[in-house]
C-alpha cells in the first residue's frame, strides 16, 4: 500500500470501507497498513499520542485469517480501523495517562465495556488520542503529550492558532485530517460537540443510560458524561451508536432500547416542533453573528423540509445554580481522581504533576461537603425538570454549538482562582453543550455553518432520543453537504 492509494482511502467513510473489505476489493492488514500511513503523514497534528500498531496488526490479520469479513455474517464496520481516546476508552495492557503528568506510566487493568463493544464489532484498535487532563478542558493542550493541531489552521499552533476543541480534540483532529473515518470521544460538557464543532464534524452525545460504563462505574460525573464517537458522515454516527447501545447487568439505570437499530432510523422524521434560540442560556457578551447566521439557516432548511420551526429563547434554567452544580461535581471528581493517581504512583502526587486549572479544582474537591455534593445533584435534577418543562411544546431545540467561531489556544484551560470562575469562562463560548449534559438529552452537532475565512461552524440539535436527532440530521446532511469541505490540514501525498 503507496501513500497515494492510502490517502485515496481517506475519503472513504467506515461503513464504505467495510463494504470494500466485504466485496474483498482489499484486505483488513491493507486497510489498516493505509491508515497507519496516513497517521505517520500527519503526525504534526499531534492527534495520535500512543501506537498500538502491533496490536491492530494481529487483530486485523486474524480477521483476514478467519474469513469472517466475507461470509456476510458481521457488523457493518468489521475491519475498519479506529482510534481511541486515551480517556474513558481503557484498553486492557495499554498506555492511559489521560492526559496527566501524575499518570504518564499508568497502564489500563481492564478494558471498558464499550471498547470491548468495539473490538466485538470487529474495528481494528491501532492507537489512542489525545486528551486533556482528566477531561476538564474543551481544548486539547496537555502539558504531558502537547496541543493537538486544528487540521482547519494546521500551520500555527499555541496563541495564534486555534483549537481542535476538547476534551476529544484528538479524536476530532484525526477524523477531521481523514487518518480514520471515526474514533472515541466522551462528553461532559460539550466534550465530543465542542471538537466537532471546531473540527467540521458529526458529534453526538448520546442520550444519558444509553451505554454502559462498566466494569469501573456506574456512571461518570453522576450521569454528565457520555460515551460516543466522532466522525465525518452521519451513518457512521448511527452504526457507532448501535455498537456501544446496550447494557450490563447491574448498571443503575439504562436508556430504553431503541425501537429499529439506529442505522436503520436514518429516515426523513414526520413534521416535527423546533424551537430555535440564537441566544445562550448562560451570562455571554453576545453570539457570534456568523454563529446566528448558521442556526438560522439551520431553521430555514428545516422549515423547507416541513418542520414547525418557532424562533424563542429556550427553555428558562437557572444558570447560576447550574454552573455551581457543574462546578462542585467536577471538583469531587477530580478529587477522586487524586486518588487515583496517589494509587497508581504509591505516594502523595506532587503538585507540578497536575495542570493549573486541575489542581484549583482539586484543591476545592478536598474541602466540599457532602451537604454541597448532595445540593449540586438536587440542582441538576431540578434543573432537567425545569428545562423539559420549558420544552413541553417542542419536540427539538435547535441552538449554537458554541457561541463564537473556533475559540484560540490558550482561552479553555487557564486557572480562574476559582472552579465557578473556570467554567463561566467555559460557558461564555460553549453554551447550550453543558445542558444536554445536565438534563440528559441527546444532542448532536452538525457541520451545516462556514465562516468568511472558511472554518467550520457547528449547528446543535437536542432532543430527548438519538433517533429524532439522527433522522434530521441525515435529511440536513443532504439538504447541506459538508462531505467535500476539506480542511488545509487534510492527509496528502507529501505529508504536508
Amino acid at each position: 500500500m503507496d501513500i497515494r492509494s492510502a490517502v485515496e482511502l481517506a475519503d472513504v467513510d467506515a461503513i464504505g470501507q467495510a463494504e470494500m473489505l466485504a466485496a474483498g476489493q482489499l484486505t483488513a492488514v491493507e486497510l489498516l497498513e493505509a491508515a497507519i500511513l496516513r497517521v505517520e503523514a500527519t503526525r504534526s497534528l499531534n492527534a495520535v499520542i500512543t501506537d498500538l500498531f502491533d496490536r491492530g496488526r494481529a487483530q486485523a490479520a486474524a480477521l483476514d485469517e478467519s474469513g469472517v469479513l466475507r461470509n456476510g455474517h458481521v457488523g457493518p464496520l468489521a475491519g475498519v480501523p479506529f482510534l481511541l481516546k486515551d480517556l474513558g476508552a481503557a484498553l486492557a495492557g495499554t498506555p492511559e495517562a489521560m492526559g496527566s503528568v501524575a499518570l504518564r506510566d499508568h497502564l489500563a487493568t481492564d478494558s471498558a465495556w464499550t471498547v470491548q463493544r468495539y473490538l466485538d464489532a470487529g474495528l481494528v484498535v491501532f492507537g489512542k488520542t489525545n486528551t486533556p487532563e482528566w477531561g476538564n478542558h474543551c481544548t486539547t493542550e496537555p502539558v504531558l503529550f502537547g496541543p493537538t493541531v486544528n487540521p482547519w489552521s494546521p500551520i500555527t499552533t499555541g496563541s495564534a492558532g486555534i483549537t481542535p476543541g476538547g476534551s476529544s480534540g484528538g479524536s476530532a483532529a484525526a477524523v477531521a485530517a481523514g487518518v480514520v473515518p471515526a474514533a472515541s470521544g466522551g462528553d461532559g460538557t460539550g466534550s465530543i460537540r465542542v471538537p466537532a464543532s471546531c473540527c467540521g464534524l458529526v458529534g453526538l452525545k448520546p442520550r444519558r443510560g444509553r451505554s454502559s460504563f462498566a466494569p469501573d462505574g456506574g456512571h461518570g460525573l453522576e450521569g454528565l458524561v457520555n460515551h460516543h464517537a466522532l466522525t465525518r458522515t452521519v451513518r457512521d454516527c448511527a452504526a457507532l451508536l448501535d455498537v456501544i447501545a446496550g447494557s450490563v447487568s447491574g448498571d443503575p439505570y439504562t436508556a430504553p432500547a431503541a425501537e429499529t437499530p439506529f442505522l436503520q432510523s436514518l429516515t426523513p422524521p414526520a413534521p416535527l416542533r423546533v424551537l430555535m434560540s440564537t441566544g445562550s442560556p448562560f451570562p455571554t457578551d453576545g453570539v457570534d453573528a456568523e454563529v446566528v447566521a448558521a442556526v438560522e439557516s439551520t431553521g430555514r432548511i428545516l422549515e423547507s423540509l416541513g418542520h414547525h420551526v418557532t424562533a424563542g429563547t429556550g427553555p428558562a434554567i437557572d444558570a447560576d445554580a447550574v454552573a455551581d452544580a457543574i462546578a462542585v461535581l467536577h471538583n469531587v471528581s477530580n478529587a477522586q481522581l487524586h486518588a487515583f493517581a496517589t494509587a497508581h504512583l504509591g505516594r502523595e502526587p506532587r503538585e507540578d504533576e497536575f495542570e493549573p486549572s486541575t489542581w484549583v479544582m482539586i484543591r476545592e474537591g478536598f474541602t466540599t461537603t457532602g451537604v454541597a455534593y448532595a445540593d449540586a445533584i438536587a440542582t441538576v435534577h431540578a434543573e432537567t425538570r425545569r428545562f423539559a418543562a420549558g420544552m413541553s411544546d417542542h419536540d427539538v431545540l435547535l441552538v449554537p454549538t458554541l457561541l463564537t467561531t473556533t475559540p484560540p489556544y490558550g482561552l479553555l484551560n487557564q486557572p480562574r482562582g476559582t472552579t465557578r470562575a473556570f467554567f463561566d469562562v467555559e460557558f461564555a463560548t460553549t453554551g447550550w453543550t453543558s445542558l444536554a449534559n445536565v438534563t440528559g438529552w441527546a444532542a448532536v452537532s452538525l457541520p451545516l455553518g462556514v465562516t468568511g475565512t472558511g472554518l467550520p461552524i457547528g449547528v446543535q440539535l437536542m432532543a430527548p432520543d438519538e433517533a429524532v436527532l439522527l433522522g434530521l440530521a441525515a435529511v440536513l446532511e443532504q439538504a447541506a453537504p459538508w462531505a467535500d469541505r476539506k480542511p488545509a490540514g487534510w492527509v496528502t501525498t507529501d505529508g504536508s
